[in-house]
Order: C-alpha cells, then structure tokens, then sequence
C-alpha cells in the first residue's frame, strides 16, 4: 500500500471579484496522479503558481478535491470518519515557521502536539526528548523560540510533529525564509528521519538543490506534473526545465553547458563532487 496516492486530482479556487458578478473559477490542480511510497524521500518542485502548496494541503487533508481522490495510508481524506487518523498519519510543516510554534519554550512547544492527541504524560515527555534529540534540538529545550534563528525555528517545528509520531511528513517550503545555513540545517534534519527512521518526507520546495537526494522529483506546471522521475532523469532535462521557468542546480547548468562546449562529460551532474570527478578523468 502506498503512503499517500492521488488518482485523477482535480481541485478549483473560487474568486470573488465583486459582489455583483460571478465568481471566477480558478483551476488550481488538473488531474493529478501521483503516489508515495513508505519510507520515500519525495521532492515536489515548480514555479510560484504552479500548484504545488495546493497539492500539499491535500495530502494531509486540508483541502478535499473538487474532483478525484486522494488517499493517505489507504484512507480517503474526503470520508470524514478518517479525518483524524489522516492527520496523525501525516504531519505538515509550513513555510514560516512562527505561524507553527505556539509556546513560549521550546520544550512546552514540542508537547503541544501529542498533548492535544491524548498522549499520556510520561509518553509525551519521551517523544519530545527523542523529537528534540532527531532535530538536533535538545540543547535549546528550556530557550524560548524567540531567540532562536530561521533554521533552528524551523527545526523546532519539525520536532512538534515528530512528537505527533506521524508516518509521513509534507514541507511545504520549509526554507523559503532561511539563509543558506539554515536551509542546510533544515535539509539535514530531515534526511535523517527518512534515511535513519524512516520517516515518508515530501518535500515541496522551488530550490533545485535540495532535490538531488530525493528517490524521486515530482515537476509541476500549471496544476500539472508535467515532469517525474529520479533527480537523474529529470535534470536531464535541462531545456525543457527551463522552457517551464525552472533552474537546475548550479553545477548542473555548468557541466551541461560545458557538454555544449564540446566535453566529454556524462550528464547529469548532480553535485561539485561529481563535477570535479568528470573533470579529472578529462584528463
């Protein structure tokens, strides 16, 4: 069974301009089909208006399709008797991670998802020690998140729905709002619960090099997944990436270029450190 699969996704917005006009229909998402395995580390990338926030409020049941299904651990997120299981089963991380953290400690913070859950005490006060601990976050426990930096807030709000013991865990932008340290931070935290805990991620993010450790890269275009595959077989596709307004990571660009140029270089290249061996065995 998969973790999450959507069959025939179809969802509208509905615009009021004026009060004495009909509404506008905005089709945000247009049949899209896709499934996530257990344990995936899943990457969801496209342009701003692409569609991709809307797909992710429906995986854990936020928004319900104006056509189509979508399952969450074989649940139907339009059956209202699941709706809860839904979303223990998967967790949400949004973009700013100050609309997330309530508490005024860190460590208050983190329980405050498994409390509202019915977590017992002595439970709780152990996932939040393992959440803390996962996230890189036990030596923050008694700060308040006030003072803390973009990643390590973002850190923390992973670690509140970790404390929730979910299956799966959707990101919607989580770095959009970090400084390079900080996406590194966030980046880590999160290759560690799906590689050592196994934890389904789906990450949707608009920066290409977060995705080249994914197992596989959703592309969308238009409401659209007009692209999916490995990171291999999509950054292969340089020019149709770019055709749609998408950039590839930095070092992609470059070796494809240099391809152009007449070099023998086997594309893609994902990272420096494949770079600089495709160089040497140039000579």
């Amino acid at each position: 069974m998969s973790m999450i699969e959507t069959k025939n996704l179809h969802y509208d917005y509905v615009q009021y301009v004026d009060d004495n006009e009909q509404p506008q229909i905005l089709h945000a998402i247009k049949g899209v089909d896709l499934s996530v395995e257990r344990g995936q580390f899943v990457a969801i990338i496209g342009h701003n208006g692409s569609g991709k926030s809307t797909l992710a409020k429906h995986l854990n049941a936020l928004l319900l399709p104006t056509e189509g299904t979508v399952w969450v651990s074989g649940m139907d997120t339009k059956d209202e008797k699941y709706l809860w299981e839904i979303r223990k089963n998967a967790g949400m991380v949004f973009q700013n991670p100050d609309n997330q953290i309530i508490a005024s400690v860190v460590e208050e913070d983190v329980a405050f998802g498994p409390e509202n859950i019915g977590v017992p005490t002595d439970e709780i006060w152990r996932r939040v020690d393992e959440a803390l601990a996962i996230t890189g976050m036990t030596a923050y426990r008694e700060h308040s998140p006030n003072r803390l930096s973009g990643g390590q807030k973002q850190r923390v709000a992973i670690a509140g729905v970790m404390a929730m013991q979910p299956k799966c865990i959707i990101l919607d932008e989580p770095t959009a709002m970090l400084d390079p340290s900080g996406r590194k931070d966030v980046l880590e935290a999160l290759m560690e619960l799906n590689r050592k805990h196994k934890v389904t991620i789906i990450l949707i993010t608009h920066y290409m090099e977060e995705t080249i450790d994914a197992d596989k890269v959703f592309v969308m275009e238009d409401g659209i997944v007009v692209m999916s595959g490995t990171p291999r077989e999509v950054f292969l596709r340089v020019e149709e990436l770019q055709q749609i307004g998408l950039d590839v990571p930095q070092v992609t660009y470059l070796a494809h270029e240099l391809v152009k140029e007449g070099l023998n270089i086997k594309e893609p290249i994902l990272s420096i450190e494949e770079m600089v061996e495709a160089i040497c065995r140039l000579n």
